[in-house]
């Protein structure tokens, strides 16, 4: 079956406390949902503020090839005509092919939200659909508190649907408007709907119960051919459904067709791009598009991924565009270290065993591999009976002094042999771990001039057992950069500057050593 897909991230979305889009946010993920094949891309709502009214006129340049775009409104207001209605009117002059309008399911709302009578109320549905149908529009009925209104009087709900069927309505959303909702609940009412009512029909579930994507395959096995979402999950109090999720999902598990397989491969692009756009963190252990979806850890399932992938994955990574990678952790086998040295292009030449030992002794003191990738490649790299290293570290000696009427004052002096050659330089700096990093690329930098692109750009310091108070160990994490290239090192101690010089030594000396094997 093919599925209608209507994403309503620029509108719903947009409801979520601390997302706010701008009109050109807007339109870049209009384009982007467009040219991934979405359906219906509701915009916003033209009568509710002028960014929207701004959104709509611009977006009449975007071109779409594929997606209608959508405004949204609500029917007409209570003993108000549907062509005098400033909202319907509203919707109208946005100009875009399609519009979606709320109508009420549940008397509750009827009674005590609209002050309406019951039969006002489906006098109200009918009446503006039917004025947008006669305005040329694609129209979407979204059956607001549908199920809620279906289980306190199903009669009452269904024949707000017949209203809306009989004057043309070109979809009917069956809207979970409060998230409450459980799957089986959403299936029964589903097909009692498919049954009594002449229309195609869509969902539109919120997550508030965390069930807004089963609920929406569930209504999808009842019998909907139309989904409402957002791109991950954004959406008022709790969120939407996930289109991230649900769509392959659908198209993966269930057999139906969404988008086509290459722009699906892209999925995990789309829900990355949109998350920057909104500003916000991907989250790393989303399904299908998460950093750590395809992510494996344990010995035993790393050992069985190497041997058959879909015996630890429901789905192929690539088919959502995403990886498989493999964690390096104290749960860790021989498996692991392959696997992830491969990933690398390195080989461990038969010293996994000796290699698991290593980093399950290191992390028992403090030393997380998982985090610092940088720093378990260079285990690997030092396993090898070839390897040289580029640089020794002899003496680290730093100084850090205040005196009165002064401010602080931050000296390092390093020891380092290179080629054979001892070299001894001094460097003053802002703090100690820069005073350090200045020393040690004042040495370095005659030999490898290289050196000078490297940037640090993130130091985390975290306290590892913080009931030994100031004697507490402390785990260095330093995450450096070249051109694309990013490495995190680690290092741990009881001392705060020798953690901090590990992560530094490992960290120029991975590069070092990388740009040497090329």
């Amino acid at each position: 079956m093919q599925i209608s897909l209507f994403d309503t991230t620029l509108r719903d979305g947009t409801q979520m406390e601390g997302v706010s889009l701008s009109v050109d946010d807007k339109l870049k993920i209009a384009r982007m949902l467009d040219a991934f094949g979405v359906h219906y891309i509701e915009g916003g709502w033209p009568a509710s503020n002028p960014k929207d009214n701004d959104f709509f006129r611009r977006a009449r340049d975007l071109g779409l090839k594929r997606a209608k775009l959508t405004a949204f409104g609500s029917t007409r207001k209570v003993k108000v005509r549907a062509e005098d209605d400033p909202n319907l009117r509203a919707i109208i002059e946005a100009g875009t092919p399609a519009v979606s309008i709320f109508g009420k399911s549940w008397l509750l709302h009827v009674t005590q939200v609209l002050r309406a009578t019951p039969e006002d109320n489906l006098a109200m549905i009918r009446d503006s659909v039917e004025f947008l149908k006669k305005n040329g529009k694609d129209v979407v009925y979204d059956a607001e508190h549908f199920f809620d209104g279906f289980r306190a009087d199903p009669d009452y709900a269904l024949a707000t649907l017949r209203a809306a069927a009989e004057a043309g309505a070109d979809w009917i959303a069956l809207c979970d408007t409060n998230g409450g909702s459980l799957p089986s609940f959403v299936t029964e009412a589903t097909r009692r709907v498919r049954a009594e009512v002449q229309a195609p029909l869509g969902i539109h579930a919120h997550n508030d119960g965390d069930m807004a994507v089963a609920n929406t395959l569930a209504a999808v096995e009842a019998g909907c051919a139309h989904v409402q979402g957002t791109i991950n999950g954004l959406g008022e109090r709790c969120g939407n459904a996930n289109l991230i999720s649900v769509i392959p999902a659908l198209q993966l598990k269930m057999g139906h067709a969404c988008v086509a397989e290459d722009k699906l491969r892209q999925l995990t692009e789309l829900s990355r791009t949109v998350s920057e756009i909104a500003n916000m963190r991907p989250d790393p252990h989303a399904p299908y598009v998460g950093v750590s979806a395809f992510a494996h850890k344990g010995g035993v399932h790393v050992a069985a991924v190497e041997r058959v992938a879909e015996s630890y994955e429901h789905v192929p990574p690539e088919k959502v565009g995403n990886l498989r990678h493999v964690v390096i952790s104290e749960l860790s086998g021989r498996g692991n270290v392959r696997v992830r040295a491969a990933e690398l292009g390195l080989a461990t030449n038969g010293v996994e065993q000796e290699l698991v030992a290593r980093i399950k002794d290191k992390e028992n003191v403090g030393y997380q591999y998982e985090a610092a990738g940088g720093s378990f490649e260079l285990l690997v790299r030092r396993s090898r009976p070839d390897y040289a290293p580029p640089f020794e570290v002899h003496d680290v000696v730093l100084i850090s002094e205040r005196r009165y009427g002064h401010e602080t004052f931050v000296e390092a002096t390093v020891k380092l042999r290179v080629d054979g050659e001892i070299l001894h330089v001094v460097a003053e700096g802002d703090g100690p771990v820069n005073a350090l990093d200045g020393a040690m690329r004042k040495a370095l930098m005659p030999r490898y001039p290289s050196l000078k692109e490297i940037h640090l750009t993130d130091y985390k310091v975290r306290i590892i057992d913080p009931e030994r108070a100031t004697a507490a160990r402390t785990r260095v994490l330093l995450e450096a950069t070249h051109g694309d290239e990013q490495w995190t090192t680690i290092g741990v101690s009881d001392n705060v500057i020798e953690a901090s010089s590990e992560a530094l030594v490992d960290s120029l000396e991975l590069y070092l050593a990388r740009n040497r094997d090329r």
